[in-house]
């Protein structure tokens, strides 16, 4: 059969683009503070906030998994947005720490948030069992682009509604950080942290997040690993650093490029939160010093890929960041990766 007489395929019609309707975050309770830390290395809390800025960072418990925070966060999402979870048609969860090969995350969120419990565990005791055997659940995706997950996620999510794939989408970022910390290594050990974030697109007739703009540096490739068979986090912090102040501001730009706006228009820089020394030297090179600029990072440490909406949630529900604003999202990490795009923060 030739091209010319092969049946043609009939393509869903998308949206216009996407919006943010709902935004979630989710901390463990237990509370690491750097005279913590100093207890196990040689260090102190003015050597640990000079140099990262860091103060205090959340620790998951034991039994904890990354799919339990995801789901919190999610949760927390779909809540602000006022959708349910039967009408979610889609979830992607970026993580770097997810050991669980099968179900993968996303699965095991979209299965908890449909029953309350994770796949395999008992029903509370008095509460029904839900009969999932007729239901068509979402689309489930895993992704893991380390600290810059989160932005290929939404950039993911983006790109199914536009295609018509999906209508509603849960995006998560979450990380148990501190599983794959080397406690030893006074270098890693002060930055590291456990946390979700989350947001909920929908189908919008007029965009409100812009296109990604992704990449990698092949260069850094092995600058930052959780390798086998120690499995433990490790990077050239020298050749990061190096990096984030030479050319991530020139990605950056290429993000807010890609959007149609200027740097002018944005109102509110969310980085990964991987140092403040890296953080505050962006924003300067970018002309964004005087805007909003998230910091959480002080109280929250770096988690990779949960810290971009982890960090927009905490600020957005605490009301420093407005609605309607344009916000430049940009993650970069192990791979060496990374990707942002700029959204327009919802309506409250």
């Amino acid at each position: 059969m030739s091209e010319s007489t092969a049946p043609a395929l009939t393509l869903p019609a998308g949206a216009a683009g996407s919006r943010i309707v709902g935004i979630g975050h989710h901390q463990p309770e237990k509370v690491m503070t750097n005279d913590d830390i100093a207890k196990l290395v040689e260090t102190n809390d003015e050597w640990i906030r000079s140099r990262t800025g860091i103060v205090t960072r959340h620790v998951a418990a034991d039994h904890v998994t990354v799919a339990d925070m995801a789901t919190e966060a999610a949760r927390h999402a779909l809540g602000d947005a006022g959708v349910a979870a039967a009408d979610v048609d889609l979830v992607v969860v970026a993580t770097t720490t997810a050991f669980d090969r099968s179900p993968n995350t996303a699965g095991r969120v979209a299965y908890a948030l449909r029953t309350g419990v994770q796949p395999g565990a008992s029903t509370p005791e008095g509460e029904e069992v839900p009969d999932l055997r007729n239901v068509v659940g979402p689309a489930v995706i895993d992704l893991n682009t380390a600290c810059s997950g989160f932005a290929y996620a939404v950039g993911v999510a983006d790109q199914a509604i536009r295609a018509g794939s999906a209508r509603t989408a849960v995006v998560v970022g979450s990380e148990k950080l501190t599983a794959v910390t080397d406690w030893s290594d006074r270098s890693s050990c002060i930055l590291t942290a456990d946390g979700a974030g989350a947001v909920v697109l929908q189908a919008a007739d007029t965009p409100a997040v812009g296109p990604v703009v992704w990449g990698s540096e092949p260069e850094l490739t092995p600058a930052v690993v959780i390798e086998a068979p120690q499995e433990k986090f490790a990077q050239d912090g020298r050749a990061v650093f190096k990096w984030a102040i030479t050319r991530a501001a020139d990605r950056a730009r290429r993000v807010v490029a890609a959007s149609g706006l200027s740097l002018d228009d944005i109102g509110v820089l969310v980085a990964h939160q991987a140092n403040l020394r890296i953080i505050e030297p962006l924003a300067k090179g970018l002309g964004l010093e005087d805007r909003i600029v998230v910091t959480d990072i002080t109280e929250s440490g770096n988690t990779s890929a949960a810290s971009i909406p982890m960090g927009l949630s905490k600020w957005w529900h605490s009301g420093k960041i407005p609605a309607g604003t344009p916000a430049l999202l940009f993650g970069f990490g192990g791979g060496f990766t990374w990707a942002g795009q700029v959204v327009i923060t919802p309506s409250r």
